[in-house]
């Protein structure tokens, strides 16, 4: 796999089939537990969510993803109640990839535009 499938891969197949034991296989060794405990907080809150990768962009090293999650919100969130509506987000990650394994990953997420849409969060 190149690079954007290898991020693709990941996003699509390992988190959103909630593949935790698989992570280790596109995660560099220092980063396995931090994301895989980001993985299972996530589940907890979207046990149903899954990620689809919409556009991709790579500079060397690095793959620019840009992402929809979708899941149903059945657990507590930042002191947020379940609502038990499926949820939309959209973001972006950038991933280094090196040696077939992500090496650093960070981004964004517009939680935000989704929780103002679901009546998550009102105007004060």
């Amino acid at each position: 796999m190149n690079n954007k499938e290898i991020v693709k891969y990941f996003y699509e197949d390992v988190v959103s089939k909630n593949l935790i034991d698989e992570a280790a296989h596109f995660l560099s060794a220092e980063d396995v537990e931090e994301m895989c405990q980001h993985l299972i907080a996530v589940r907890n809150t979207y046990p149903d969510y899954t990620m689809s990768i919409t556009r991709q962009f790579e500079d060397g090293e690095y793959v620019v993803s840009e992402f929809v999650m979708r899941g149903t919100h059945s657990g507590e969130f930042l002191g947020i109640t379940p609502t038990n509506k499926t949820i939309e987000i959209k973001g972006v990650n950038i991933d280094k990839i090196v040696d077939g394994k992500i090496t650093e990953h960070s981004g964004v997420a517009n939680t935000f535009e989704a929780f103002w849409e679901n009546g998550l969060i009102k105007s004060v």
